[in-house]
Formats: C-alpha cells, sequence, structure tokens
C-alpha cells in the first residue's frame, strides 16, 4: 500500500498534458473545435517558467476521411500555438492565444487556461459530406525549437522537457 501511494504521488508531480475530451460544435458555416485539457507542471519546469523561459505550445488538429485499400484522405489539417511565461515585475503569469492575453496570479490558474481551448474555427461544412464517416485528431505538445538554446540541449536528454499528449483521435458521425 505504501508503494502504491509513493508512486502516485511521484506520478503527480511529473509534468504531463492530457486531453480528456474533445468535440466539434456546429455553427453557422463551420465547425468549432471544444477541448479539456489538463496540463500539469514539475518543480523544474515550474522554476524554469518563474526565472523567465516562455513555454510555447502547440495544438494540431487534423480530420481525414478514412479509405479502405489506400491512404485516409485528408480534409484539413490546423495548428496553432500558444504561451506561458512569467512577468517578475507584476508577478503575473501570461497566457497569450494569439491576440488575445490573459494574466493569472498563480501557474495552476494559466495552466487550467492553457487547458481550456474553445471555440477555434476548424473546418467549413462544404469540406464534410453529410452522411460519411470522418476521424479527429488533436495532439498538444511543448514546442521544443522555441525554448532557449541552452534548454534545447538539455531536453534532448530528459524527459522533463518532451512535455505531450497523447494523440487524441475519435469518429465524426451524423454530421448535419
Amino acid at each position: 500500500m505504501a508503494l502504491m501511494a509513493a508512486c502516485s504521488g511521484l506520478f503527480a508531480a511529473a509534468s504531463s498534458i492530457q486531453i480528456k475530451s474533445a468535440e466539434l460544435d456546429q455553427q453557422e458555416d463551420f465547425y468549432s473545435l471544444d477541448a479539456d485539457v489538463e496540463i500539469n507542471f514539475d518543480k523544474e519546469i515550474e522554476e524554469a517558467v518563474n526565472k523567465g523561459v516562455p513555454l510555447n505550445f502547440l495544438v494540431e488538429f487534423q480530420i481525414v476521411s478514412p479509405r479502405k485499400y489506400w491512404f485516409d484522405d485528408e480534409i484539413t489539417t490546423k495548428s496553432k500555438t500558444f504561451s506561458l511565461s512569467y512577468h517578475a515585475l507584476s508577478r503575473q503569469y501570461l497566457v497569450n492565444h494569439g491576440a488575445h492575453q490573459l494574466s493569472f496570479e498563480t501557474i495552476g490558474e494559466a495552466a487550467n487556461e492553457l487547458g481550456n481551448l474553445s471555440d477555434w474555427k476548424v473546418v467549413e461544412k462544404s469540406l464534410l459530406e453529410k452522411g460519411e464517416l470522418y476521424n479527429a485528431a488533436l495532439l498538444i505538445r511543448l514546442d521544443q525549437t522555441k525554448l532557449p538554446k541552452a534548454i534545447q540541449v538539455d531536453a534532448i536528454s530528459s524527459e522533463k522537457w518532451n512535455l505531450s499528449s497523447q494523440k487524441f483521435e475519435w469518429t465524426l458521425k451524423e454530421l448535419k
């Protein structure tokens, strides 16, 4: 029992990105993506952010039409970036979603905002046919190429900086 408790404590302390759910929401002439993502940082990454290292994340989304005897037909592939940084003078964590910037007092609050992916326009309705079957996939990862060079070297040999979700896949049915 003590070993199990020690292992679960160790797992909770590790950095992770986990996509809990994702779905397409029908709008007037397009579909938007809503996803619930849990992002956790270990002490080493949290300290790096507090010392001024910005974290840039890449979100990748894809819809394909499966084919039985050939490669899947790619309908759309979208990507977007968002970032987390710390502003030492104001003691605020900043989350940048493109043109929008939000500030938070704790890194936990900022991580919660990073995990709130909503109303992202990903595909026009005209590209999807009613009654057809489609597969969707979502992946979120830390963009290591945007880290400072010294950390990029460390990231090569360390799993701590290899922050990536598992690919979250689901089938789209009954599109209107």
